[in-house]
């Protein structure tokens, strides 16, 4: 996270039994608020696999009563989607209800289970079809200029007046630290690049953090061969893939377009909550366990 620790003012917590590091809280504050860390996409509670219920109430209520007695509030918090657990970790979801947590968000991500696919749609069959007779070529590669350059930031200004939440420089530095997890695929019409996508890779999942096509990328089915070709082959012994979320304004919105390509591949519901809560609950913790 330190390539940009200088928009916030991290105050993460370690959570100890005795000596032993037993969990983690990725946070910020501001103005005296603690957010579940806003510079992460998926946060929350970070546990390893032997952590039994008793163990993870115990370390949130600590993290409360820690909080509400350094006059901290109010504690923003979202959750880890499903998909990304190595194991059944709902845990905190359950503790949610037990303080009485406001749910303040929820948002929709899609994504495809690759042990149990379901058939692409005549659309997205169709536009493969389309990218082979134009005969165009996907590529993994190490630089992400050209996709940035040429297409990703056009594309976020012109449609959403946004721009990458990675910059070209910190994607580059996260690729550097790590290699492995992060890969650039682009399609190319000839010696010219179409379109393409940046995947984040975890052990169970394939990530495309970054999908943009240029303007023919209708007319050339440039991103269904490329997301067909990933599903198919690049990330079949993956478990899921996700294409993130397709909710807008604070997830009470879905932009369906978006949501029907994605779900001409296969991909299906999930979702990830995000909760507001009152350090002051810690007290409902106490009495939980028989």
């Amino acid at each position: 996270m330190d390539y940009h620790n200088d928009r916030f003012d991290d105050f993460s917590l370690m959570i100890y039994d005795d000596k032993k590091l037993i969990a983690l809280l990725p946070a910020n504050i501001k103005d005296n608020v603690l957010y579940s860390h806003q510079g992460l996409t998926y946060g929350g509670l970070l546990l390893n696999g032997n952590t039994k219920f008793k163990v993870v109430l115990k370390s949130f209520e600590s993290v409360l009563k820690y909080l509400n007695q350094r006059d901290i509030k109010t504690l923003h918090i979202k959750q880890i989607p499903v998909i990304y657990n190595k194991i059944p970790s709902d845990e905190v979801q359950y503790l949610m209800f037990l303080l009485e947590a406001e749910l303040e968000k929820r948002d929709q991500l899609s994504v495809i289970n690759l042990n149990e696919r379901v058939k692409f749609s005549k659309n997205r069959l169709e536009g493969c079809n389309r990218a082979n007779k134009h005969g165009l070529i996907i590529k993994e590669e190490d630089n992400f200029d050209s996709f940035w350059n040429e297409i990703l930031i056009k594309n976020l200004d012109e449609k959403h007046n946004a721009t990458p939440v990675h910059s070209l420089e910190e994607i580059k530095l996260l690729k550097s630290r790590f290699p492995k997890n992060i890969r650039q695929f682009n399609v190319y019409d000839g010696n010219k690049i179409v379109a393409g996508t940046t995947v984040f890779e975890s052990k169970n999942v394939a990530h495309s953090q970054y999908i943009s096509g240029n303007e023919d990328k209708n007319t050339l089915g440039s991103l269904d061969v490329l997301h067909a070709h990933l599903i198919e082959n690049v990330f079949a012994h993956k478990t899921y893939f996700d294409f993130g979320v397709s909710t807008e304004n604070g997830g009470k919105q879905v932009n369906y377009g978006l949501q029907f390509w994605k779900e001409g591949f296969g991909a299906r519901t999930i979702t990830q909550d995000f909760y507001k809560l009152k350090t002051e609950n810690f007290k409902k913790l106490e009495s939980v366990l028989l």
